[in-house]
C-alpha cells in the first residue's frame, strides 16, 4: 500500500500537470468571465459563468481544503468577504458568540450587523471557563473563535469550546489566518468551518487580497457556495492563481519565520525596555500549554509592550531600519504594526483597553530575513 503524500508535497503538486490541451506543468489562469455552450437546451458543462464557477478558483479551493482537512470550500475576494459570507448562515433570532478581543474590523462588522438585526451577538471571554459556562446558558447558533487572537495572541481551547457548542448543535467557526493550515487544523479539532484572509500567510508575498472558507459537510458547502455566488463575494481568477503560487512555498516560509519569531520573542522577553511579550512559544505565556496541545507550532506573529510613553513608542518605530510600519502580516518581509491606531482603530477605546491594546503595544509579523539582522534592528531602536 502506497503511503499518502505529506501535506507539503500535496501543496506543491496542487494542479500540477492537469492541463490536457498543452500539457503545461503549472495550471493556466482561466481569466474568461464566460464559457461557450454547445446549444440551446443542451446540458451545460461545469463552467458557464465565472462568478458561479471558475477552474482556477476551483484548483485553489481544492488545495486549501486538502491541507485543512475539509471536503471543499469557497474562495472569496478578501478575509472580510469570507467572514461576511459565513455570517449569512445566520437568521435574525440566531445567537452568535464571538470573542471580545477579535480583529478590529471583524468586531465592527459583527456589531454593525447585529445592530441592523441580522443576528443576536454576545461578546465572550473565550479564555475563561467561568465566562464560557455563563455564555452557553443561552443556546447559540454559531460560535466564532479567533486563536491565536489578534493582536495579543491569546489562545482559546478549540476542543473545549467545540464540546460546549455541540451540546447545543451550534456551528463552530475558526479564523485560522495567524497560523495557516501548516500549524493548525481546526476542522480536525471538531470545528465546522475554518476561514482565512489568504492575503496573509497563504499567499505570503503581500501582493494580492483574498479569502477562503473551508467546511466539513456538503450541506454547508452548498449553502455557502450559493451565498458566495449571490453576494458576489467570489475571488478573482488571477488572485487565485497568485495565492496558489504562493502556497507552494508555504511550509518553508512558515517554519523559517517561526524559527525567527521564537528567537526574537526570547530576545524581547529579556530586554530591559520591554514591559511584556505576547508569544505562545514562551513558557511564560498563559496559553502556552493549550497552544502546544492544539497547534503544530507557535507561528511567526508576536506583540510586545514598550516600557515607556506613547511618544517613546513612536520614536522606537521611527528608528527601525528593517521593520516597516504597515498593515497586514504573513509576507516574506518583516512588518511592525501599532494596533491602537491601525488594525484596531475601528474599536472604541473602552473595547481596546479591555482587549489589552494600549498605546505602547506593537505587533510584529516576522518574515524570513536573517534573524540576526532583525534582532539587531530591534536592539538598536530599543
Amino acid at each position: 500500500m502506497t503511503k499518502a503524500p505529506h501535506k507539503q508535497t500535496r501543496i506543491v503538486r496542487a494542479g500540477i500537470g492537469i492541463d490536457t490541451p498543452f500539457q503545461s506543468i503549472i495550471p493556466p489562469i482561466y481569466l474568461s468571465s464566460t464559457f461557450q455552450r454547445n446549444g440551446i437546451g443542451e446540458p451545460a458543462g461545469k463552467y458557464g459563468y465565472s462568478r458561479i464557477c471558475n477552474p482556477t478558483r476551483d484548483i485553489l479551493s481544492d488545495a486549501i481544503s486538502d491541507i485543512e482537512g475539509g471536503i471543499g470550500g469557497c474562495i472569496t475576494s478578501s478575509g472580510m468577504a469570507a467572514i461576511t459570507l459565513i455570517l449569512h448562515l445566520l437568521n435574525p433570532n440566531d445567537l452568535l458568540l464571538a470573542p471580545y478581543d477579535c480583529y478590529g474590523r471583524t468586531m465592527w462588522l459583527l456589531r454593525a450587523l447585529a445592530k441592523k438585526g441580522h443576528f443576536k451577538l454576545k461578546l465572550v471571554d473565550q479564555y475563561s471557563e467561568t465566562a464560557l459556562n455563563e455564555a452557553f446558558t443561552e443556546p447559540p447558533r454559531m460560535v466564532l473563535i479567533e486563536t491565536p487572537s489578534n493582536p495579543v495572541l491569546r489562545i482559546a481551547d478549540i476542543k473545549s469550546i467545540v464540546n460546549r457548542a455541540k451540546a447545543h448543535n451550534a456551528l463552530v467557526v475558526v479564523d485560522n489566518t495567524f497560523l495557516s493550515p501548516i500549524l493548525q487544523n481546526p476542522l480536525t479539532l471538531g470545528a465546522d468551518i475554518v476561514f482565512h484572509s489568504s492575503t496573509k500567510f497563504l499567499n505570503g508575498h503581500s501582493d494580492i487580497i483574498g479569502g477562503a472558507v473551508i467546511v466539513n459537510t456538503q450541506e454547508l458547502l452548498d449553502e455557502l457556495d450559493l451565498w458566495n455566488n449571490s453576494l458576489g463575494t467570489i475571488g478573482a481568477p488571477f488572485d487565485s492563481y497568485m495565492i496558489l503560487r504562493g502556497m507552494r512555498t508555504l511550509e518553508i516560509r512558515i517554519h523559517r519565520a517561526e524559527d525567527n519569531a521564537q528567537k526574537i520573542a526570547d530576545f524581547l522577553e529579556n530586554h530591559a525596555n520591554i514591559e511584556k511579550v505576547h508569544y505562545p512559544g514562551l513558557k511564560s505565556h498563559t496559553g502556552h500549554k493549550i497552544a502546544k496541545k492544539q497547534q503544530n507550532g507557535f507561528g511567526s506573529m508576536l506583540s510586545f509592550e514598550i516600557k515607556g510613553t506613547y511618544e517613546q513608542t513612536k520614536l522606537f518605530v521611527k528608528t527601525l531600519n528593517i521593520f516597516a510600519l504597515a498593515q497586514s502580516l504573513g509576507g516574506t518581509e518583516s512588518l511592525i504594526n501599532h494596533p491602537a491606531t491601525m488594525t484596531h482603530a475601528s474599536m472604541d477605546k473602552k473595547s481596546r483597553t479591555k482587549a489589552g491594546i494600549t498605546n505602547q503595544l506593537l505587533r510584529l509579523s516576522i518574515g524570513i530575513e536573517h534573524v540576526d539582522d532583525l534582532i539587531n534592528d530591534l536592539n538598536q531602536a530599543l
